[in-house]
Order: structure tokens, then C-alpha cells, then sequence
């Protein structure tokens, strides 16, 4: 019987899977290896990091926090911008 659609055209072009570089390594929470309790929202250096260039807050796949400090993040981040602490959106355009 003669190979399968997917298993032939693998076999012909001699190209891997895409994303089959190597095992993916699991970012550890930054909060967690500080045993940071509470996310403090006037602490707008530190939450600049959970931010993109847009102003947008980034997502627990790209910080690498759990997900009990991202939640954190955001509530954090939402008070600082309601402070002024933060910017809603970013200068440049």
C-alpha cells in the first residue's frame, strides 16, 4: 500500500514539520522566583516589562509569568494607567 498524502510530500521535499526545531523550554514566572506576594502598581519601571511598544498588555505566553501574577499584572497595569502612571497608548506613531 503506498504511503499517505501527508506522509509522501514529507518524504519528496525532505523538509521537518514546522516548529520541530528542538524542545520548547518552559519560562519560569519571574514573580514566583522573587516570591513576589503582590504586583505594586506604582512600580511603573517594573510594569513597563508587561507592556508592548503599542501600550497594549502582553500575554502570559510572551511575559512567561503564571497565571495568578499575570492576572496581577493586569489589574496593576490598569491601575497605573488610571493614575497617570502609565500611558494608555504609546507616543510614536
Amino acid at each position: 500500500m503506498p504511503p499517505r498524502g501527508g506522509e509522501r510530500d514529507r518524504q519528496q521535499s525532505g523538509r521537518k514539520r514546522p516548529g520541530a526545531a528542538g524542545p520548547i523550554r518552559k519560562r519560569g514566572c519571574w514573580f514566583c522566583k522573587e516570591k513576589v506576594e503582590e504586583i505594586d502598581y506604582k512600580n511603573a519601571h517594573q510594569l513597563r516589562r508587561y507592556i508592548s511598544e503599542k501600550g497594549k498588555i502582553r500575554s502570559r505566553r510572551i511575559t512567561g509569568a503564571c497565571r495568578r501574577h499575570q492576572r496581577q499584572v493586569a489589574v496593576a497595569v490598569k491601575r497605573a494607567r488610571e493614575m497617570a502612571l502609565l500611558p494608555y497608548v504609546s507616543d510614536s506613531r
